[in-house]
């Protein structure tokens, strides 16, 4: 099983994309050119080995994805550079659009939305220390991410993997406890578009009442502001009450419902999106 992404050049069109065997999905990042071309080079794909089809559509090119039959699941506000991202997709195989849990999420996302927004305190155990985490904690890390998750979409249970992800780029915040590594995250950051995406969020399940994920992300966000990075954005577990929560709390605002994305925790599961503008000041929860 593989993960390949690549920019694909053809004659009338560039495209990056992302042929992801493990999750049975293709994903498209950005493109140029002519986006009839790119639909038409992705139809020709084997649907039975990639059952969905993502692209993060441009708003010019949204009646046209329409035509070709993809539908909108959601977005990203300012996501090329202050212009707004579409998540058009489209699906080869119909037990992929089956909606299992939809009921139970919908209400998970209502409850959030209609949650009480309470400010962050200092953290209130003297003992735990949020700070970033460096090549050294590779091992750490990847041993927290087996303990909590059965599955991913990408092999983060490998140390190697966390420490060519750190190679790359993607910066890591933990909370440590007692030299333990109780909780963490992560930020995808892409610097040429100038937006982040808030992942691999993790809690030890012994250390899950103090809502140690909200400083975690918190102490990112300010990594991305030093860095001029000012779009935020999630993918996060629709069937996870606490990690939605913990965005809308920081003030990110709900954007729609990625259906049978990917992966994750122990089967195949629907993620939501959530945004955050991180150079406005004082934002109110859900915007």
């Amino acid at each position: 099983m593989e993960q390949i992404s690549f920019w694909h050049a053809d004659i009338d069109f560039g495209a990056s994309v992302y042929f992801d065997e493990v999750n049975k999905r293709i994903r498209v990042d950005e493109y140029v050119g002519k986006t009839a071309s790119l639909l038409t080079y992705l139809s020709s794909q084997d649907g039975t080995k990639y059952e969905k089809l993502i692209i993060k559509a441009k708003q010019e090119d949204m009646k046209l994805m329409l035509a070709h039959g993809y539908v909108l699941e959601a977005m990203i506000d300012n996501y090329f550079n202050g212009s707004p991202a579409y998540f058009f997709v489209k699906y080869n195989s119909a037990e992929r659009q089956r909606e299992l849990f939809w009921e139970e999420e919908e209400k998970i996302v209502q409850q959030v939305l209609a949650s009480e927004v309470k400010p962050i305190t200092k953290l209130p155990d003297l003992s735990i220390n949020i700070r970033k985490a460096d090549l050294s904690d590779s091992e750490s890390l990847s041993n927290l991410y087996k303990k909590v998750f059965s599955i991913y979409p990408v092999p983060i249970h490998d140390p190697e993997y966390v420490r060519k992800s750190m190679g790359d780029g993607t910066t890591f915040y933990c909370a440590e406890k007692n030299g333990t590594i109780i909780s963490a995250a992560s930020a995808e950051i892409n610097h040429f578009y100038h937006n982040a995406e808030l992942t691999d969020c993790a809690t030890d399940p012994d250390h899950r009442k103090g809502g140690l994920m909200k400083y975690i992300l918190s102490a990112l966000e300010e990594e991305l502001r030093s860095s001029q990075i000012f779009c935020s954005y999630t993918i996060a577990r629709s069937l996870s009450f606490g990690m939605n929560l913990a965005f809308y709390q920081l003030g990110y605002g709900y954007r729609g419902r990625l259906k049978n994305n990917c992966y994750i925790y122990d089967k195949l599961e629907d993620m939501n999106v959530w945004v955050k503008d991180l150079s406005t000041a004082g934002i109110s929860a859900g915007t």
